[in-house]
């Protein structure tokens, strides 16, 4: 027996850990499904959505589905029924117009505005109150599928025995919370079984879309913005782009990471980095550069203008928030990542706090980098000649104060034993500095000791000295 469905979205959310840290679309079946996927999508720090669908029922007997129909054109057929029932195509269309209608109808009211969350190389987490038939669940599933998701979850609090037997086939796994017996309806086993109004989803969609951060990360209902670790939706580029904000206790300023060509936040490497600047006080926001459609097209991947822009938008949306306007800001970019960040850092209006370019390939942004005022770190990898031979130039190229760190023995993406924990400790040494004289630099008081490291061992702190070039190997 639930409390209310909040209560059976905490039980619910209880039962899904193992999916945290996925990239994971919590997707309610409106209406009842959506409180119950807010709680959810809560506990998985994951975005929120609707998921509208609607059967297309066989004309002269509208309980029998012969498929269904979902936003973005999506449309599943179960061409056994079609055929045996004999529906023409007239009759097929008619119905489908008639319900699509509808389903514009509902996901316009319920979405109150916001735009549909991508489900493209995601996993689907469906989410309703309770399965009873298992009819509705299985047309999600097949949406989803066609919208993209490539795992399909169907969840809810509880369903009758036999559940999984009967979404076999169109969900990849199957997760509830009780599955008592005998069943008779889904509301026996709530105490509070409100019906849940058309306002009511968009107020838990609202709800959802600002603890996410969609309009900016000063709006986040529930969070200790003093430690913030949560999932979020980055707005640049007309697009939510999907990321994870990290504020630890007393931040020193925050990190906004640029990955490189086929990657994403979850790159094992930057998320390695993240922690170790995280350990050391530092703020990280990793997010995704490109839409998933986007990455798909590899011109995308590599159209540096584009991603410094997407950057830029980032700072902008972090800046928007009192909370974390009054904090340094910093972007560590690898590979192509690094072009975008230097690029960004030339033409960004803001001051910045300090660059780091981790196996960067500076040159793609050569034009831009005499106009860098932000001190910037190169670090290198001594088996990578040719990159570390673009460094060395582009450090000729910088006017700002600089330094090139070669890492013995590593390679491109410093898979050896120790090479990323070095580069780990190079980047949090220099941002925690150079934040720290950002923040002497603004009048403000903040900023506590330096880790592990005193602004002699960098060169001068002053961002007023131009070409202060160092190249140190390290031997640790």
């Amino acid at each position: 027996m639930f409390s209310d469905r909040l209560d059976a979205g905490i039980q619910l959310g209880e039962r899904l850990q193992h999916l945290k840290g996925e990239d994971l679309v919590v997707l309610g079946l409106p209406r009842g499904g959506v409180p119950v996927a807010f709680q959810v999508a809560k506990a998985l720090a994951a975005p929120l959505d609707v998921i509208v669908v609607r059967k297309l029922g066989v004309p002269f007997q509208p309980e029998l589905a012969m498929g269904a129909v979902g936003e973005g054109g999506v449309r599943v057929l179960n061409e056994d029924v079609v055929s045996m029932s004999g529906v023409t195509s007239e009759q097929l269309t008619a119905v489908e117009a008639r319900e699509r209608e509808e389903l514009e109808r509902r996901a316009v009211l319920f979405r109150h505005g916001h735009p549909r969350v991508s489900l493209v190389g995601r996993v689907a987490v469906i989410v309703d109150d309770g399965i009873a038939t298992g009819s509705t669940a299985r047309a999600a599933a097949q949406v989803a599928r066609a919208l993209g998701a490539t795992r399909v979850v169907v969840t809810a609090p509880v369903a009758p025995r036999g559940v999984n037997g009967r979404l076999a086939g169109d969900a990849d796994e199957v997760i509830v919370v009780d599955t008592p017996d005998p069943f008779y309806a889904i509301g026996e086993f709530y105490r509070d079984f409100t019906q849940t109004s058309d306002a009511e989803v968009s107020e838990w969609l609202d709800r959802a879309s600002v603890r996410s951060g969609a309009d900016h990360p000063s709006l986040l209902v529930g969070e200790d913005p003093s430690h913030v670790d949560i999932e979020v939706e980055v707005l640049a580029g007309g697009h939510r782009l999907g990321g994870h904000l990290t504020i630890p206790e007393r931040t020193h300023g925050v990190v906004v990471f640029a990955h490189g060509s086929g990657s994403s936040r979850h790159s094992p490497r930057n998320r390695q980095v993240a922690e170790a600047l995280n350990t050391g006080g530092l703020g990280t926001l990793l997010f995704d550069l490109l839409t998933p459609e986007e990455g798909l097209d590899r011109s995308n991947v590599f159209d540096i203008e584009l991603l410094a822009g997407r950057l830029m938008e980032a700072v902008d949306w972090l800046t928007g928030s009192r909370t974390w306007s009054q904090h340094p800001i910093g972007f560590f970019g690898s590979s192509t990542g690094a072009a975008a960040a230097l690029w960004a850092a030339s033409e960004i209006e803001s001051d910045l706090g300090a660059v780091v370019s981790r196996g960067g390939r500076p040159d793609l942004a050569s034009a831009h980098l005499a106009r860098v005022k932000a001190p910037t770190l190169l670090i290198v990898g001594s088996r990578d000649p040719i990159v570390l031979d673009l460094n060395r130039a582009a450090r000729d190229e910088l006017r700002c104060e600089s330094s090139l760190e070669v890492i013995p023995d590593a390679g491109h993406l410093f898979e050896e034993p120790g090479a990323l924990d070095q580069v780990a400790r190079l980047a949090r040494d220099w941002f925690t500095v150079h934040f720290r004289a950002w923040a002497v630099s603004a009048g403000s008081h903040a900023g506590s000791a330096a880790v592990g490291v005193t602004p002699n061992e960098w060169g001068s702190t002053d961002r007023s000295t131009a070409g202060g070039h160092l190249e140190h190997t390290r031997r640790e």
